[in-house]
């Protein structure tokens, strides 16, 4: 079965495609005329509150649970035995998913909802926030490497989706998902948005096809222009050829798929049923684990705060970088103030800044070079004065987001030793 020649033109619409508007609107029925039971906080969020403000619900909610166990772990411990307050994970570098998977597997659900501590194993320090971010960013980085199996890349649209393989390690993916949510990090994860419409159950179509792999969503919309001759002349079945460890493989589109033609009053259909089978029925048992583990910590909150639009960003933070908006919300410290000519130099020298360098620096100071939801205005980012003139390179504590400058005698002294700290820092990126 061959489709045919993809082009640039936009995707049809599907019926499987949630409105926007739809999502938006309130609903039929005023939220003052349902019943008391149904009349809670949740009912009014869709429509009544920004990102960023779900963003901080979410987030006041997350602190309010970690509070709950932190008080539960001390009463146990009281009367019956040591618990720790925290959810301790004691990490290999080398053993990294190994590790992570066997860990989280001995706790129980309640159990996640306790702030996360990492430690890696054969190292000092504590976990004030830095390893914790490290570890969400190694875990993400080797999971998502293609040549790890677990999901499977396009190239053009650099964006990846679930593979056919059947592993364990999708409940943890689906884990690490909610557990950076619940501890208030970004992840380097490249997800189309079915992935999130799905998460927050919202259907999906043939637009989020075509933003996953643009060469098929596009040739199976061109299907939605051909005459009748030209779509029989195809000799079309309601089938997917796929290739699958190498070799390719039919699979048919419901039953008798493989006899039943595809004509211009069932291409809409045959359509619908390609999308299904890509994004639901194709990945399902590696879907549903991965959704499983998501909900170990997300499920309800999550479809009654957010849009997909806006998961996305609470999960991977935005691309739009506002410097002037970070430069007004920046506090200071040690000695610094707004005012101080260091201060001035430096803000004006990351305001002439590529945007590679930009993030570098987001990256150096942060552990990430997104923005969370609502811009960099919401980044709680500090620069505290670490001495005077002196030949050492600016330092940060990711921890806590805190830019350690000493106060350069010479411009030129903090352009070279800043730059030269931000492009040799192993830090990941967000591209």
């Amino acid at each position: 079965m061959l489709l045919p020649p993809a082009t640039s033109s936009p995707c049809s619409p599907s019926p499987l495609t949630a409105s926007s508007s739809a999502i938006l609107a309130p609903p039929d029925i005023p939220v003052s005329s349902r019943p008391p039971e149904e009349r809670t906080f949740s009912s009014f969020v869709p429509w009544a509150l920004t990102t960023s403000v779900k963003a901080h619900v979410l987030h006041a909610d997350c602190i309010r649970r970690q509070h709950h166990q932190l008080q539960d772990a001390f009463f146990r411990a009281l009367f019956i035995g040591v618990n720790s307050p925290f959810l301790e994970l004691r990490i290999r570098r080398d053993r990294l998913v190994r590790d992570a998977v066997y860990q989280l597997e001995r706790y129980e659900p309640l159990e996640l909802q306790k702030a996360l501590k990492v430690q890696f194993v054969g190292e000092e320090g504590v976990d004030e926030g830095g390893l914790r971010k490290e570890f969400f960013s190694l875990l993400a980085r080797e999971v998502f490497r293609s040549d790890y199996g677990m999901f499977t890349w396009r190239e053009r649209s650099r964006l990846c989706w679930f593979s056919w393989i059947q592993l364990e390690e999708y409940r943890l993916v689906g884990i690490m998902l909610g557990l950076a949510i619940y501890n208030n990090v970004q992840l380097e994860v490249k997800f189309p948005s079915a992935a999130y419409k799905r998460l927050c159950g919202h259907p999906v179509g043939l637009d989020d096809l075509c933003e996953l792999d643009p060469d098929l969503g596009n040739g199976l919309a061109k299907l939605l222009t051909l005459t009748k001759e030209e779509l029989d002349g195809l000799e079309m079945t309601f089938e997917v050829d796929v290739e699958v460890y190498g070799q390719n493989q039919t699979f048919p589109l419901g039953p008798d798929g493989e006899k039943r033609a595809v004509t211009v009053d069932n291409r809409q259909e045959y359509i619908d049923r390609y999308v299904q089978w890509i994004f639901v029925d194709s990945v399902k048992q590696q879907y549903g684990s991965f959704q499983e583990g998501f909900h170990l910590l997300c499920q309800g909150t999550i479809q009654k705060l957010f849009r997909p639009e806006e998961l996305e960003l609470i999960v991977c933070g935005s691309k739009h970088l506002d410097f002037k908006r970070l430069e007004s919300a920046c506090k200071y410290d040690g000695g610094f103030t707004e005012d101080s000519p260091l201060i001035k130099e430096f803000w004006l020298l990351v305001h002439g800044m590529g945007e590679m360098d930009q993030r570098r620096l987001l990256t150096f100071v942060t552990g990430c070079d997104r923005a969370p939801a609502g811009g960099l205005g919401q980044l709680s980012f500090t620069i505290t004065r670490n001495g005077g003139d002196s030949n050492r390179l600016p330092t940060a504590h990711t921890c806590f987001n805190t830019l350690l400058l000493n106060e350069y005698a010479r411009v030129e002294d903090l352009r070279e030793r800043l730059m030269t700290a931000i492009r040799n820092d192993e830090g990941f990126g967000l591209m």
